[in-house]
């Protein structure tokens, strides 16, 4: 990846998700001398990464350095504190780039003043490179801006752009919070497997390796989900038995709407 930036990029936290932004923009071709770390303590396989690739790295804001980004990953309950220090790295050309859940637009223009900022919301898979992230940029986001943004984001999966920051709010009820509830999604399954009569162990290890399984094929494949799900169903069979329950007028999708609605309302209410 080839990165045309007017500063450094400035990576706030080096905990799993700031880490694996790291991790992924380094193996994309991001070179280490290109970015400056500020985390008080790194855990030591973090140290190491960033010693053995020439990253900086400073324990708070360092005075005299305007970013070219502003990478936030740092929880959302600390950033009244981390944010006020910050505000000498920002610069007329500085893009900001948040990845705290609930952390309005709003709320980040009051510490650091009006700016570039873009609000994305990776999810957890983004650890393994296998995420996915909803991003949303405000009016002062140049079209350079934007591509450089995608491209330090599309390191841990597709980028999604939605038009109003009130889409985020559903972005993080979807696909920010969907990774828990695919495994407790097993963890159902497994348990009606031990209720079939299968041992509980041996439940688990099928239930987790069938959703697995079936996460990388609708990944490998270019069938849509349900052109999958009926590839699997024989009329009169098993899997037809099983989806009529499943698919029925108080099945899963009323069930559902109704998770991912709450899920949205307590992102709209952290947002304030």
């Amino acid at each position: 990846m080839a990165v045309a930036v007017s500063g450094p990029i400035v990576l706030i936290g080096a905990g799993n998700m700031g880490g694996a932004m790291l991790g992924g923009w380094l193996k994309s071709g991001v070179k280490g001398a290109d970015v400056l770390v500020i985390d008080p303590g790194p855990q030591p396989a973090m140290a190491k990464l960033i010693a053995d690739n020439g990253v900086s790295h400073a324990t708070s804001a360092p005075e005299g350095v305007k970013a070219g980004v502003i990478f936030l990953a740092v929880k959302p309950q600390v950033m009244d504190a981390v944010l006020p220090p910050l505000k000498g790295l920002v610069g007329p050309e500085t893009v900001i780039v948040s990845v705290a859940a609930g952390k309005t637009l709003g709320f980040i223009e009051s510490h650091l003043g009006e700016a570039a900022t873009v609000r994305a919301m990776p999810n957890t898979p983004a650890m393994i490179g296998r995420g996915v992230t909803g991003a949303y940029a405000n009016a002062h986001v140049t079209d350079a801006q934007r591509a450089l943004v995608h491209d330090l984001l599309k390191v841990s999966g597709p980028v999604e752009w939605v038009e109003t920051e009130a889409d985020i709010d559903a972005v993080t009820a979807l696909s920010g919070s969907g990774p828990a509830y695919v495994f407790y999604l097993v963890e159902c399954m497994a348990e009606a497997g031990r209720k079939a009569g299968l041992k509980a162990d041996l439940a688990m290890r099928l239930a987790r390796e069938t959703v697995a399984g079936a996460g990388e094929l609708l990944h490998q494949s270019p069938d849509e989900a349900a052109r999958l799900r009926q590839n699997v169903t024989s009329p009169g069979g098993t899997t037809a038995a099983a989806l009529a329950v499943l698919m029925a007028d108080d099945g899963m999708q009323p069930l559902f709407d109704e998770a991912i609605a709450a899920a949205r309302k307590r992102a709209e209410e952290l947002a304030g």
